[in-house]
């Protein structure tokens, strides 16, 4: 008789019932929500901050080169020594002090600005300071060799190569990230949910086998149908949690920006603002509308089937491995021999996808590891939006499956006699014996 429904509805209700389940479900996405919030509203509180810098420019060079802005205000000093700057500085309470010295040539003026502060200055702020000064001492220079400003400005061409496949399909830049970003996020969410509910069954598996209550049941379930329905309820209790979260978690984010005050949604990092003081507001909104259209042009159909087929089939692969683990040990302190080789792999396929796929999506590298059943859900996902030729998604597909059928049977082997094994270490030999059995 099979009994495999049976054992799933168990799994799954056992799972879901249970008090620490149900008490991080509700309460994980509380904190993960109370933790943005904060980190949003002090970054809020940051960004409000109006900064007040000194210069004393006693070169002569940009006196007039500093306007103020929404958050950043210049006070200008003038027929002062260098202390008496930071003296004044201190009092008045400058975020710090910018002191351009003045030498006979702009050369060696420019290698002698200093800016003094209490505590280390803000990166962004540096960065904007210098690209002021650079234009303005480049200016000058430009000007004194008697070279037109508005000759050199008219004359700048911009270029953006226009990218294009043999077939006629055209991509761009933004088009290159936005299918990196969905390729990481799929291969990072695999990488999680193998790691939390991957350790949740082989801790089902131990609380079982250390409570005795497995012997009861293997007596009339087979070993396999037992942990094929411990993996799919387990799988099913961690898809619902999922989803709890993500819908909790959004309606929890909605309520707080409303609450506070702060968008959760949309924050302004350093790197953002680097980005927008290099171009102008044109240009930011030619950005959004570029990365609007690359999520446009991706194939939206191809990416979501293989993502839910490579998410079934890489969990369900390394689930089968963390159940036979379970099986094998007494305690989870005893896990830990047997869980290096398993999450080598994960974390392998992880570094490869960030480090090689993003360089060369279609190299040898890649490639490979896409075609391994270990690496392939995570490499392969983040592979598939660059464009992935259809038979190779069938043959990775078809080797991860493969792959899981024989880890099945080969975990099925440990775990027949792993839960009847009780008071002793297992050792890799004395796995290898259980296999033949």
């Amino acid at each position: 008789m099979n009994h495999l429904p049976l054992i799933i509805k168990r799994e799954y209700l056992t799972k879901v019932k249970n008090k620490s389940f149900i008490v991080m479900t509700i309460l994980s996405p509380i904190i993960m929500i109370v933790l943005i919030a904060v980190v949003a509203y002090l970054a809020q509180l940051n960004n409000d901050k109006v900064r007040t810098i000194s210069v004393l420019d006693e070169s002569g060079f940009v006196k007039n080169v500093f306007k103020n802005s929404e958050k950043t205000t210049y006070h200008i000093l003038e027929n002062m020594s260098l202390e008496e700057a930071k003296i004044i500085s201190k009092e008045t309470a400058s975020y710090g002090l910018l002191h351009i010295d003045k030498f006979d040539t702009m050369e060696t003026v420019a290698n002698h600005i200093k800016f003094y502060s209490e505590e280390s200055p803000s990166l962004t702020l540096i960065s904007n300071l210098e690209s002021q000064l650079e234009k303005t001492f480049t200016n000058i220079k430009l000007q004194e060799q008697g070279i037109d400003l508005n000759l050199i400005n008219a004359s700048k061409i911009r270029i953006d190569i226009a990218q294009e496949s043999f077939e006629g399909e055209k991509t761009s830049k933004i088009d290159s990230f936005a299918k990196l970003g969905f390729g990481i996020a799929a291969g990072y969410l695999l990488f999680m949910f193998i790691i939390i509910y991957g350790n949740m069954i082989m801790r089902s598996v131990i609380e079982e086998k250390t409570s005795r209550i497995i012997e009861i049941i293997i007596s009339s379930v087979k070993p396999v149908q037992l942990m094929l329905g411990k993996i799919i309820g387990t799988s099913l209790a961690g898809i619902t949690q999922f989803i709890i979260w993500m819908i909790f978690g959004g309606l929890l984010m909605t309520i707080v920006s409303l609450v506070i005050g702060v968008n959760l949604f949309d924050s302004t990092t350093p790197q953002q603002e680097l980005m927008q003081l290099a171009s102008d507001g044109s240009g930011v909104d030619f950005y959004f509308e570029s990365f609007k259209t690359a999520l446009q042009n991706l194939p939206l159909m191809n990416l979501i089937m293989a993502f839910i087929l490579f998410f079934i089939g890489g969990y369900l692969l390394y689930s089968s491995l963390y159940a036979a683990i379970g099986a094998a040990v007494d305690n989870e302190t005893d896990t830990q021999q047997f869980l290096l080789p398993i999450i080598m792999p994960l974390i392998l396929a992880v570094y490869i996808g960030i480090f090689t796929v993003i360089e060369d999506p279609h190299g040898t590298v890649s490639t490979v590891f896409s075609f391994i059943p270990l690496t392939s859900p995570v490499v392969m996902l983040m592979r598939i939006p660059f464009g992935v030729p259809l038979w190779q998604q069938l043959v990775s597909l078809l080797l991860l499956i493969g792959s899981f059928m024989f880890t099945v049977w080969f975990a099925a082997k440990i775990y027949r006699v792993g839960i009847l094994m009780y008071g002793k270490k297992p050792s890799y030999k004395e796995l290898i014996k259980w296999i033949k059995y």
